[in-house]
């Protein structure tokens, strides 16, 4: 048994002192990190209650109720950001990658603690599987919100969408993974090749001039 709210502790206090003497981006960097953490501990809870609400086994729960508690827990600390302190929208993205850092990165320490860090490629496969995937429904949210608030007319709807579409990423991941041979191997790369065609696109957009860059 590993106690997940020691291991939060053992991260957070670090992140926490260090903000007491840096400024500025770094610190809200930091800052979201840490909140992705706890965002991280949270849904934990949030999805054991879920699941034995429902009484549903943990591939049910992996599919069906994983997906959405994790990513509506993600989304609320960045309409919370956005409702309450009205930030540049050219910020959204950098806030958004750094919380699904936070939320990754505790989840993995987590992962490590309970089944050991012997095997280092299937840690190295985990990285790039199930670390990325956060790391792209926070740059799907992140520079989604940035572009919909841009058009307060498109903000309820597009922040909708994009949390639908974080939770079928999401969900379909789970779902490949939980498969056997060519399937999941096909959810261990989807996130980073989606995170790699999202970044040639952010380089040849603006240079295509079919999207300007977000100033």
């Amino acid at each position: 048994m590993i106690y997940i709210e020691n291991i939060f502790v053992c991260l957070a206090i670090p992140l926490t002192l260090c903000m007491l003497f840096i400024g500025g981006r770094t610190r809200r960097c930091m800052l979201f990190m840490t909140i992705g953490m706890s965002v991280c501990l949270l849904s934990a809870y949030v999805n054991s209650f879920f699941m034995g609400h429902y009484d549903v086994s943990a591939t049910v729960a992996v599919v069906e109720i994983t997906p959405v508690c994790e990513e509506v827990m993600k989304l609320l600390p960045l309409l919370f950001y956005i409702l309450i302190f009205e930030p540049k929208v050219r910020d959204l993205p950098e806030v958004a990658i750094a919380l699904s850092v936070g939320f990754a990165t505790f989840e993995n320490v987590c992962y490590l603690m309970e089944n050991g860090a012997e095997n280092f490629m299937f840690l190295l496969i985990r990285g790039l599987s199930a670390g990325a995937l956060h790391i792209l429904c926070g740059i799907l949210i992140g520079f989604g919100l940035s572009y919909v608030f841009r058009r307060r007319w498109l903000a309820f709807t597009g922040t909708v969408g994009l949390l639908g579409a974080c939770i079928v990423f999401h969900a379909t991941y789970n779902l490949l993974i939980a498969g056997e041979g060519g399937w999941r191997i096909a959810g261990y790369l989807f996130p980073s090749v989606l995170i790699a065609l999202l970044f040639a696109g952010k380089l040849l957009l603006p240079k295509l001039k079919i999207m300007p860059e977000l100033h």
